[in-house]
């Protein structure tokens, strides 16, 4: 069994959240929580060549996020909507 890992959202990415519509806001917080999981997550890429180690897409929105094994801590980066200048 894993551990869980705690869900911290910098100030960037939460202000990128309050901007969503509600609807997509709730579930957007529903996959965030189930990252705590982590690595047992679905919709999660591994980016190479990118600011951020992983994102996870949900719907059309891409939560960008890092994960500091050491201390179980899934950092969440950036919530953008999906277009042409994502990635």
């Amino acid at each position: 069994m894993y551990d869980m890992y705690a869900i911290e959202w910098n100030k960037k990415a939460y202000k990128q959240l309050e901007k969503t519509d509600n609807k997509h806001q709730q579930k957007i917080v529903v996959e965030v929580r189930k990252l705590s999981g982590w690595p047992n997550c679905k919709n999660v890429k591994t980016l190479k060549n990118h600011h951020y180690d992983h994102r996870l897409r949900v719907g059309n929105y891409r939560i960008f996020f890092d994960v500091e094994n050491k201390v179980k801590i899934i950092r969440i980066q950036e919530v953008k909507k999906r277009d042409e200048r994502t990635y």
